[in-house]
């Protein structure tokens, strides 16, 4: 019996070790769920190798596959909620921010940003070439080309 407490207590390990891995590689849910069996399947070895019975150790190992299954139904859950976030960074989060013009002259000037001075051009989507901007209006950001913005004036619906 010895040496089936072994296997067990060794299988618990190497399913713990399988279900870290999902939280540094996820695997959608695989790794966690081989994990959370195998630990189950040591949990039954390790607890009827010591004398408890197999009956025992089948209640342990299914009560340690539900919790670790829930457990990993729980994370899988949440990643796959981040997923279908918008984007809050880098270039693709700037994009329908409203910004300050600090300064404007002709087609480019210099805009106010969560914090940040940005170089600013006029959107291509701008039509009236008349249209200037001035310090303190309003402008919503279309596209990020390097480190620069094009942005329009902000429309009122947009400043609600």
């Amino acid at each position: 019996m010895r040496g089936v407490t072994t296997l067990g207590l060794i299988l618990l390990i190497l399913g713990a070790l399988v279900a870290v891995v999902e939280a540094h590689y996820p695997t959608h849910g695989i790794a966690g769920g081989v994990g959370v069996a195998v630990m189950a399947i040591g949990a039954v070895l390790a607890i009827s190798g010591l004398g408890a019975g197999v009956l025992l150790g089948l209640l342990g190992g299914l009560t340690l596959a539900g919790v670790g299954g829930a457990g990993v139904a729980l994370t899988v859950k949440h990643a796959a909620g981040v997923r279908h976030r918008r984007v809050r960074g880098g270039a693709e989060g700037l994009i329908g921010q409203i910004g300050v013009v600090r300064s404007w002259a002709e087609s480019t000037g210099s805009v106010s940003l969560h914090g940040g001075v940005w170089n600013a051009c006029r959107s291509p989507s701008i039509d009236d070439e008349l249209l200037e901007l001035a310090r303190g209006d309003r402008v919503v950001v279309e596209r990020l080309t390097g480190l620069t913005l094009s942005v329009r004036p902000a429309e009122e619906w947009e400043l609600i």
